[in-house]
Formats: structure tokens, sequence, C-alpha cells
């Protein structure tokens, strides 16, 4: 049984007003246990307010959400206890830091789960830990941290609930590389060591490319692809027509195709393009 699925979501904002907009529509969509899949669309494709349904922050205009199989709009408890097994972290979360101290920020999720003193502070600095916060910076507040420390502690703030489901909408957005594969690398753990589901949304096609199990496009609304990454990369044509990028490794492999070099179509990774390319390489007599 899927972790989580929904049949034929669709969300209507300003509904009967002038202002109408559909943000999504009649999607139907089951994620497995343990999956990292990666969330891919333009701006306005509908990403951010499907994955606003998945933990019950928005409710369906038509269609259902289901969480191991239960409706979670089918009782108040139910709903209650979504919204900390589907964890969920915004776009630049930093920006929702509000304690006083680094420590009662990450402990706002697990207060509110009505857990004793000693289990709060043990899932806070096992959080802290996941994501790199360094314990000396507890009873710091956060203002005093940089953009990327206070990402992670933000970070910290949802995994310290222990969701069976992590939801990352661009969790590296504004960071350098550095900082961005740190990020990726701890959420990477998070997900090896809890066996947590993970759904990452990001722009970055190199990112989706090497760390998903399968992507799922969205365009106007609506899932109009869904694969592995091979499957969805193959179509990098299509996903340029919808304004998406594609990984540097397919495009460099396009360029290379398109000028009489024989390589496969099912590139996206820069690893897997080094290595054929080296095979070519020594194929025609290279040396090296």
């Amino acid at each position: 049984m899927p972790i989580l699925s929904v049949e034929h979501l669709t969300h209507v904002y300003s509904q009967g007003t002038p202002f109408e907009k559909t943000a999504v529509r009649d999607v139907s969509l089951s994620i497995n246990q343990g999956e990292l899949v990666g969330i891919i669309g333009h701006t306005g494709s509908g990403k951010s307010t499907f994955l606003q349904h998945l933990n019950g922050l928005l409710k369906p205009t038509a269609g259902k959400v289901f969480l191991d199989g239960e409706d979670i709009h089918g009782s108040r408890d139910m709903l209650h206890s979504v919204r900390f097994r589907v964890g969920l972290v915004f776009q630049y979360p930093e920006y929702q830091l509000f304690e006083e101290t680094v420590f009662r920020d990450i402990a706002f999720g697990p207060g509110n789960m009505g857990l004793a003193a000693e289990e709060i502070r043990e899932r806070v600095l096992e959080a802290a830990a996941f994501v790199g916060v360094d314990e000396g910076w507890m009873e710091l507040s956060p203002l005093e941290l940089s953009g990327g420390q206070k990402r992670r502690v933000a970070i910290a703030g949802v995994i310290a609930m222990r969701p069976a489901v992590l939801i990352l909408d661009e969790p590296t957005a504004g960071l350098d590389p550095a900082g961005r594969e740190s990020i990726l690398q701890n959420i990477l753990d998070y997900r090896r060591r809890t066996g947590a589901t993970v759904l990452l949304v990001s722009h970055s096609m190199d990112d989706v490319a090497r760390l998903a199990d399968r992507l799922v496009v969205f365009h106007n609304g609506a899932v109009v692809m869904d694969g592995a990454p091979a499957q969805v990369f193959d179509r990098a044509e299509e996903l340029k027509e919808m304004g998406l990028t594609v990984p540097a490794a397919t495009e460099i492999a396009l360029a290379l195709r398109q000028r009489g070099i024989d390589i496969p179509e099912s590139i996206y990774t820069t690893k897997y393009l080094q290595k054929l390319l080296l095979s070519l390489w020594e194929s025609a007599g290279g040396e090296g």
C-alpha cells in the first residue's frame, strides 16, 4: 500500500469569483514508502499547491488525499496527526523562525505533540545532528545565525517531529554550491537512517537527476510525466517546450548526438556521461 496517495485532486482558488483559478486539476498519484521523489515544473505549474494538500494545509476542491490508506480529512484527529506525520519545509523556511533561541525553535513542533520535556530534548538534539546544527548554537537567537545556518535550524524543526514523509520545497534555494550540497546530503542521511519518504521540489535538474528515484513533472496544474529520471529526461525536448531545463549531461549528450556522435538518449548524470565518453575515446584508440 502506498504511504501517500491522491485521487482526482483538484484545487480552485477564489472559486465562484472573477478571480477563480484552477491551480491543480484532476491529479491522481501514489507515493511509496521510502521513495525519494523529485517534483519539478515551472513557476505556477501547481507544485506548491499540490504539496500543501499532502499534510492538510489546503483542502481539495475535489478529490481526496490518503495517508496509509486513510482519508486525511476523514476526522479531526486524523488531520491533526497528519500535520506531524507529513513534515513540510517551505521555500526559504528561515523566514519562519520566531522563537527566542535555536533550541526553542527546533522544539516547537515536538512541543505541540504533547511530548515530555526529556523526549523533546532528545528529538531536538537528534534533529540538530541530522542537519549539522551545532549544539553550541542552542541558546543563541536565530537572528545571530547566517542564512545557511538558519535554513538548517528550520529544517531541523520539521525533522524533530520525526515525520514519516518529509516534503521540501526548494530547500537549497539561494545557498552557495557548498551549502547546497551539504543540505542535500543531510536530507539523504535522514532518509537513509529513518527510511522516511522524501518529496523534493527543485529547479536544479542536476540535483534531482542524481538524487531522485522517480520524477513527477507538473505543467498547467496537471501531472504530465511520472517515471524514473532516465525516462523523464529522455523527453528532453518536451521538457524544454514546457520552459524547463534539463541536466547539463543531458544537454551535452543532445549536442553530441546532433553532431553525429553515437550516444544513447538515457543520459542524465555527469558521472555516467564521463564514463561513456571515456569508453568511446578508448575504443577510438585513445590512451590514458
